[in-house]
């Protein structure tokens, strides 16, 4: 039987719920991502191999278990395919990675999420059948280039050529309705929401006055995007 280490902040054992999230892997990723989960409401079970990160999480997290992912045992143990979703965010050890996921697609999770630390990796998490591989690193560092690159605030690509842009408005712009300035046409973006100074986000519409010293939100093909966002 496979020894487990487990520290939970209720007195009910381990048991999935509504909302309920395995987090595989508890390095800075893995970690980050369960205490936002926690923090939106979700019930979060941590799993890693390290007493000492298990014990940093202890209180913080659902259930905080140290155990053995690569081991089939365990994971039926700790009724990790019962969980609604599967995370596993193992970062340092691709071999641990893939035989745990393989295992997780085996015992039937079909709701699974897997980090990739490279694209050797991703391929061969793409072939065992993951229908959501993750590459934390690499689409940070995309996001942080558009972000030097221009003059926005904040970047989110939402597809394969499609972003939201948080930033402040061109001078081009300022002082006339959204209808006057025809963005859509003229640079291919729309202005979707605006935020005064002092106020809180509201849609716009055509006769959306743009000021100075709003904040807008802006979407569009990222290309498109980007050169608006330069545009001062």
């Amino acid at each position: 039987m496979a020894k487990l280490s487990l520290f939970t902040s209720k007195d009910a054992g381990i048991a999935s719920q509504a909302n309920s999230v395995a987090v595989i892997g508890l390095g800075r990723f893995g970690a980050s991502l369960a205490l936002e989960l926690v923090a939106s409401g979700t019930e979060v079970l941590g799993i890693d191999t390290s007493e000492d990160i298990v014990q940093g999480l202890n209180g913080q997290l659902t259930h905080v278990v140290m155990a053995d992912s690569t081991k089939e045992e365990v994971l039926r143990q700790l009724s990790v395919p019962e969980f609604d979703r599967v995370v596993v965010a193992i970062g340092n050890d691709v071999e641990a990675s893939i035989l745990t996921t393989s295992l997780l697609l085996r015992l039937g999770v079909t709701n699974l999420w897997t980090k990739a630390v490279s694209d050797a990796h991703g391929t061969i998490l793409e072939q065992l059948g993951v229908q959501h591989v993750v590459y934390p690193e690499k689409e940070m560092g995309r996001r942080v280039a558009h972000l030097v690159r221009g003059s926005m605030q904040d970047y989110l690509e939402i597809g394969d050529d499609f972003s939201l842009v948080k930033m402040a408005p061109p001078q081009g712009i300022v002082g006339r309705t959204l209808g006057e300035s025809k963005l859509r046409s003229t640079a291919g973006v729309t202005v979707i929401a605006v935020l005064p100074v002092g106020g809180t986000w509201s849609h716009t519409t055509l006769d959306t006055v743009i000021r100075a010293d709003d904040t807008i939100l802006v979407s569009g093909p990222t290309r498109k995007a980007e050169a608006f966002s330069q545009q001062f």
